[in-house]
C-alpha cells in the first residue's frame, strides 16, 4: 500500500475547499501521481478534434488539472474583462454552491460597473450566505473564479501559493 505524501494531502485539502465534487480530487491526484495516464485520459475525454490539439510533449501541470477538474464540475466561472451584469449573473448563478445556497444575484443586473466592481458586489451578496469569490490565476485573458466558503478563503490562498499556483480573494 502506497502512503499519501504531504504534497498529496495539501492538494486533497485544496480540492476539498474549492469544491465538493467527488471526481475533482481523484483527477488532480492522477495528474500528480501519474501524469502520463492523466494526459491520456484527459485527451480521450476531449471532443473529437480537440484531442488532436493536445500537446503530447508538454508535462502535465497539476494546477491546470485542478482548473480543468473545477471546470468539469461546473464550479469554475470564467469571465472576460468586458463581462459584467448579465454575464456575471448567468455564469455565477450556475455555480453549484451558489445554486445550493439560493443566493439572489439579480442586483448585479443593474450594477452599472465594470467587471471588478461587479465582482466586489457579487462577493458582498455571497457573503450573506457564508460564501466568497476567489480568483484562480491561469495563463489566459479570462478570469477563472470559484465560490468557496468564506471561512476558507485565507487557507485557499495559502495552499495555492504553497502548491505553486495563485489564488486571490475578490473581497
Amino acid at each position: 500500500m502506497t502512503g499519501t505524501s504531504d504534497r498529496e494531502r495539501l492538494w486533497e485539502r485544496l480540492c476539498g475547499l474549492l469544491d465538493d465534487d467527488p471526481e475533482l480530487w481523484p483527477a488532480v491526484r492522477l495528474a500528480l501521481t501519474d501524469p502520463a495516464r492523466y494526459a491520456t485520459e484527459r485527451a480521450a475525454a476531449l471532443p473529437s478534434g480537440a484531442a488532436e490539439d493536445a500537446d503530447d510533449g508538454v508535462p502535465v501541470d497539476v494546477w491546470s488539472a485542478l482548473l480543468d477538474g473545477l471546470d468539469d464540475a461546473g464550479a469554475l466561472v470564467y469571465l472576460d474583462a468586458a463581462d459584467a451584469g448579465a454575464e456575471l449573473v448567468a455564469a455565477l448563478g450556475a455555480a453549484p454552491r451558489v445554486v445550493r445556497a439560493g443566493v439572489g444575484l439579480d442586483p448585479l443586473l443593474d450594477d452599472g460597473t465594470d467587471l471588478f466592481g461587479s465582482l466586489a458586489h457579487a462577493d458582498l451578496l455571497l457573503s450573506a450566505a457564508g460564501l466568497a469569490l476567489v480568483l484562480l490565476e491561469e495563463d489566459s485573458d479570462a478570469y477563472p473564479l470559484v465560490v468557496v466558503p468564506a471561512r476558507a478563503v485565507d487557507e485557499v490562498v495559502a495552499l495555492a501559493l504553497e502548491l505553486g499556483g495563485a489564488a486571490h480573494p475578490v473581497r
